[in-house]
């Protein structure tokens, strides 16, 4: 379906072609038309399938018709990230229209303080702001939400595995009772049907391909020790010199900078990102990846939902994330928008029951590939033990003729 099949004014047309969208996902087609008749919705959609434009266009176009006091719009969602991502698609979104929007988050100056203030006071149509940032304005006494008439809540489920939860219900106090509310989500699990029912009024309800990694990812595993890890992934992108995009999700903040160290050399370019970076430098290092200066960005958990990076080439899970959930966003960092794209795990034998648990949510067995030769034997994928050459199983024997047990103290001979 195109956009102009769901009744989309010519300015936001514009837009839409300005920002290179030709035709409307299944989120969107199903979404726009519900958000244009005043149902407040709740949809539940997988990372990638364009949730970000199912909600800002519909607000978009109604903006057009109405001359609105104050701020007609609050997008809340759980990270910064995210905030500015949104934020600038809608700069991209209403290019042709006089709407405005401003993104509002912690970790700035008082430069950026003052801007927010302003924009809060004075009334931008569009306000995107995580929940801390939010409420601190908020407690000051001088926002003004009394003409808000669209409430959207992004990522959901995530501002509630956050925290966010009475934060939420605090600032929906400061809101219009009467008012359309939007939650979008990639799950749907108890605690977000609890806060549904706490802010949405009788919803339209639109669940598409949940839990399901986009068609376009191509899914491979691999079993291996932990000291074959670097290796194999150096072995990877040796492989590959045509692949320009490669982002790596690590466990932790420790194994980012190890895996960067590992990786950096003269011919290529290696960033890393965690929470313990400001968010000045959060930027730098995303506008590195984004332009395609840095061929390969190191992450935390910190992306594997709300950022939209396109032409990812190949997500490589460093570890095997302890959310079985967690492992459809990080690998629907590539494969966005009907694109293709590959993601590769790598498993060690402590990691193979959660790993299991990941093909039994995804509802499918994930290819499993050899480990290269150079590399050496790797656990064995039936028992997740080595399986080299001279490896003896524990169990009993017999030293200077009496029966001992080797379960304690055996030895791997590989």
């Amino acid at each position: 379906m195109t956009f102009k099949e769901l009744n989309l004014q010519e300015p936001v047309l514009e837009g839409l072609s300005y920002m290179g969208f030709k035709e409307a996902t299944e989120i969107q087609e199903k979404a726009i038309p519900a958000i244009m008749n005043g149902k407040d919705l709740i949809a539940c959609a997988q990372t990638g399938t364009g949730k970000t434009a199912a909600f800002i266009l519909p607000v978009l176009n109604s903006l057009l018709n109405e001359k609105h006091r104050g701020t007609s719009t609050l997008i809340i969602v759980p990270t910064r990230e995210l905030a500015l991502q949104i934020d600038q698609q809608i700069q991209g979104f209403s290019y042709f229209t006089h709407v405005e929007s401003i993104a509002i988050y912690g970790g700035g100056d008082g430069l950026s303080w003052d801007q927010q203030k302003k924009a809060l006071t004075e009334g931008t149509e569009i306000i995107v702001a995580t929940p801390g940032k939010l409420i601190s304005h908020l407690n000051m006494g001088y926002v003004k939400f009394e003409h808000l008439k669209y409430l959207i809540l992004d990522e959901a489920d995530r501002m509630l595995d956050m925290g966010f939860f009475d934060d939420i219900q605090k600032i929906i106090t400061y809101l219009p009772k009467k008012r359309q509310t939007l939650m979008f989500s990639a799950t749907m699990p108890p605690k977000i049907r609890q806060l549904a029912s706490n802010v949405l009024y009788n919803p339209e309800e639109i669940t598409i391909g949940l839990s399901k990694p986009a068609e376009g990812v191509l899914q491979a595993a691999y079993l291996t020790y932990n000291s074959q890890k670097i290796p194999l992934i150096k072995s990877l992108i040796e492989d590959k010199p045509e692949v320009k995009s490669i982002l790596i999700f690590s466990s932790t903040k420790q194994k980012v900078g190890e895996i960067v160290r590992a990786l950096k050399n003269k011919t290529t370019s290696v960033a890393g990102i965690s929470s313990d970076y400001d968010q000045a430098k959060r930027e730098e290092v995303l506008l590195g990846f984004r332009s395609k200066k840095t061929r390969i960005l190191v992450a935390t958990d910190v992306l594997s939902r709300g950022i939209d990076i396109k032409d990812i080439d190949i997500v490589i899970n460093f570890d095997v994330p302890g959310d079985a959930e967690d492992y459809v966003h990080r690998v629907g960092r590539t494969a966005r928008a009907a694109t293709s794209g590959l993601a590769i795990t790598l498993i060690n034998p402590d990691d193979m029951y959660k790993f299991s648990r990941i093909e039994a949510l995804i509802g499918s067995e994930v290819m499993k590939l050899p480990l290269p030769a150079a590399l050496g034997e790797g656990p064995n994928w039936k028992t997740g033990k080595p399986s080299g050459r001279g490896f003896r199983k524990p169990g009993k024997g017999r030293k200077n003729g009496k029966r001992y047990s080797k379960k304690k103290n055996f030895k791997r001979r590989n």
